[in-house]
């Protein structure tokens, strides 16, 4: 079954009911996206710390647009910036809309002035003069083409958010099942077409199986709840 970095957000918040973390068992990752800041290319605002300024001095003045409610990863990816400018994360001004498309149309027409939302969606508007990606929420700068644009961290924020994507299995497949499966995604995840094909769907490098991803999930589903506690999402 297919998860991505939602999925355990959602566990993290109580949204899958009486089910939690432990009750599959992670198999392999196949790649991640990353969070981001953006913003129009004529905007005042040229470096994240220069809209961080702008939001602690006013926070009246900065709208951000973004695909999804209060408590998605979209707010939540909001929400920490805010309170690194030490904005109370209930008082930002922050539109739901529907979907990635959405907001970058508003932030097109002035209706907001920052888009919170996933690299991979601002990937087509790279290459042309409307818009600018102010920070990416991943540890070290990406290859290739985004290699210009800074990381949150290396700006002085120390936001990091990755959403990957990957596969488990149900709580009963057995032992010898489990690591057939993690087995022959560690060789997949060699081989040229799966690279290939993790590029052509926007993501990057993120690979784990087995006992690593586990731990790897249980962690972040962890200091998800946390931050979730910290902003009255979860108990």
């Amino acid at each position: 079954v297919a998860f991505s970095g939602g999925s355990l957000l959602n566990l993290s918040q109580g949204k899958f009911g009486r089910y939690g973390v432990d009750d599959v068992r992670w198999l392999a990752s196949v790649g991640t996206d990353y969070g981001m800041i953006a913003v129009r290319a004529d905007s005042p605002w040229k470096t994240l710390k220069d809209l961080m300024t702008a939001m602690e001095k006013d926070p009246n003045s900065v709208v951000i647009g973004a695909g999804a409610s209060i408590g998605s990863q979209d707010w939540m990816k909001s929400a920490l910036l805010a309170q690194k400018a030490n904005v109370d994360p209930h008082k930002m001004r922050y539109v739901a809309f529907e979907g990635g498309g959405e907001p970058v149309t508003a932030l097109m027409g002035n209706h907001v002035q920052v888009v919170s939302g996933d690299l991979s969606e601002m990937v087509p508007y790279l290459g042309g003069d409307k818009i600018r990606v102010l920070a990416v929420f991943s540890e070290n700068r990406l290859p290739g083409q985004l290699a210009n644009i800074p990381t949150a961290k290396e700006q002085g924020y120390d936001l990091v958010w990755p959403i990957i994507r990957g596969f488990y299995v149900g709580p009963k497949v057995s032992d010898a099942d489990y690591q057939w499966w993690v087995d022959t995604f560690k060789k997949l995840q060699q081989t040229d077409e799966f690279k290939k094909q993790r590029d052509l769907r926007g993501l990057f490098e993120f690979d784990m199986t087995g006992q690593q991803l586990d731990d790897y999930v249980k962690k972040q589903v962890t200091d998800y709840r946390e931050q979730a506690k910290a902003f009255g999402l979860a108990k």
